[in-house]
């Protein structure tokens, strides 16, 4: 009789995820749920909008996948893993919490991490500097009613593409990075947070918020943007040597294996 194989669990020093939006009906937790199994790590930082509360108050959706990923993270703390929560803007009443700490749970507005190379990072939501550079009613539009009205029409894609057997493709993502004031916004964001973390004389910065996972030096600075759960469905991780890598594993090949495609 053939037995199960286990999934061989990848381990990492650290781990960042952000823009998951539990309660939003876009969010991806079936594949968070698959990323979270298969990892390990000693700190798992939350870099903001974990769960969406600007979504729940126009209706509740709270599915049991959701209610799965809030109790994997739990468990994962509960077994060791420290759990560093950043708030962004859509969980932004926990930010009241600044400093709380609750089993092996950190609520903090921001932080700075000390990577097993020495180098130093700014980790923060982003959402602080998005008004210093957005300038367009487009990105406005595309923040609230049109972007939701998009990731519907990504779960119809992606509900016909996996009939077909070909793997997950963001068409929100793709419309998105080619809008140019959307293009043109993203860069000025970017070069805002690396801005801050020169100014903060540190080595780069790790960041949320804008759903575009990047890594980028910019004037000497490294920008690494962790992606989000809802398009790119991505994390940032760290190696026990420092080595960052932006992990893609929404539709990898070796998603069945266990081993993500990555993007170093």
């Amino acid at each position: 009789m053939p037995h199960d194989r286990k999934p061989h669990r990848l381990h990492y020093r650290t781990i960042w995820i952000s823009d998951v939006h539990l309660g939003c009906r876009g969010c991806r937790a079936d594949f968070l749920l698959e990323f979270l199994h298969a990892v390990e790590c000693e700190t798992l930082y939350l870099v903001g909008d974990i769960v969406d509360l600007w979504q729940m108050r126009r209706g509740l959706y709270w599915p049991q996948s959701h209610n799965n990923v809030i109790r994997t993270l739990l468990g994962k703390a509960k077994s060791g893993t420290r759990l560093v929560y950043l708030p962004g803007n859509h969980d932004l009443p926990l930010r009241a919490h600044h400093g709380t700490r609750f089993g092996n749970v950190d609520i903090r507005r921001e932080a700075v991490h000390e990577g097993a190379d020495g180098r130093r990072f700014l980790v923060i939501h982003g959402d602080q500097y998005d008004h210093a550079v957005r300038s367009s009613r487009l990105l406005t539009a595309l923040g609230s009613g049109a972007y939701d009205a998009l990731l519907v029409l990504n779960r119809v894609v992606h509900a016909v593409r996996r009939r077909m057997g070909l793997r997950y493709w963001s068409l929100a993502t793709f419309i998105k990075h080619r809008v140019g004031t959307a293009v043109e916004y993203i860069g000025r964001f970017e070069h805002a947070l690396a801005a801050e973390a020169a100014r903060r004389r540190l080595d780069g910065v790790i960041c949320g918020h804008i759903h575009r996972p990047r890594v980028r030096t910019i004037e000497g600075v490294a920008y690494f943007n962790t992606g989000d759960w809802m398009e790119s469905c991505t994390a940032l991780a760290e190696d026990p040597d420092g080595r960052l890598e932006l992990i893609h594993w929404a539709g990898a090949p070796a998603v069945q294996t266990g081993r993500p495609a990555v993007a170093a």
